[in-house]
């Protein structure tokens, strides 16, 4: 039940360079117009993403509400007082999905908490697209985020995570920082079985985008370079 009569707005992001006519729904221009008030995690970056969507946005006229790392609880439980008096506020992810991978959720828990309605918007998501792509199982699955830095967790994560694919038949989707993909693409081809099937998943919905499912015994005959480039793995 709606309680306070506006909305929370879930705004997809681009996941590359891309038009947001390729990605986004129609719709969405026509939403963002209506918004005075955002969560965004970059102020700079959404203000830059909004002209891309549409020129009628005057965004002088806009409140924004960072949400990041360094954002505190104290400010966090302020974010949402805009919709207690009556305005719709706009979520807006860094990249993708809000939600997905990313720190929107605990404002859409503080929405729920308060009555405040949720309104989730379709939009692009390197995740579900890669895994859609992939030819692996898609109805059984788990998305890992990111692996840990240290090499000796790292591998002993991806070995649990090959036990799963086994013995659960499930799809184990993770991901790094881009800077740290060939590192984790070496672990991945030495230390897991050669039978292994793994999607690398490389600048979804860019022009250059490149997803591939093999074994990982022709990987290791086929070694791209992932530095610095976003990138899902699935095994």
């Amino acid at each position: 039940m709606n309680k306070l009569g506006s909305k929370l707005f879930l705004i997809p992001n681009l996941i590359g360079d891309t038009s947001p006519e390729m990605v986004t729904p129609a719709v969405l221009p026509s939403i963002v117009e209506s918004l005075k008030h955002f969560i965004v995690e970059d102020v700079r970056n959404a203000r830059r993403y909004l002209r891309k969507l549409s020129k009628d946005v005057i965004i002088d006229d806009l409140e924004f509400y960072t949400l990041n790392k360094h954002t505190t609880q104290e400010e966090i439980s302020t974010y949402l007082n805009a919709a207690k008096n009556g305005f719709n506020i706009g979520l807006i992810s860094e990249a993708g999905l809000p939600c997905v991978a990313d720190p929107g959720n605990v404002i859409v828990e503080m929405a729920h908490n308060i009555g405040l309605q949720v309104v989730p918007i379709t939009g692009p998501s390197s995740i579900f697209l890669a895994l859609m792509a992939s030819g692996l199982n898609g109805q059984n699955f788990a998305f890992n985020g990111y692996l840990p830095v240290d090499q000796n967790q790292r591998v002993k994560k991806l070995k649990e995570l090959e036990q799963k694919v086994y013995k659960d038949k499930q799809s184990q989707i993770f991901m790094d920082t881009p800077y740290r993909n060939n590192k984790m693409f070496d672990d991945i081809i030495s230390y897991l079985s050669p039978n292994t099937y793994l999607c690398v998943a490389v600048n979804v919905t860019c022009e250059d985008e490149f997803i591939m499912t093999m074994k990982i015994a022709k990987w290791k005959n086929n070694r791209p370079d992932l530095h610095k480039k976003p990138c899902i793995f699935i095994i």
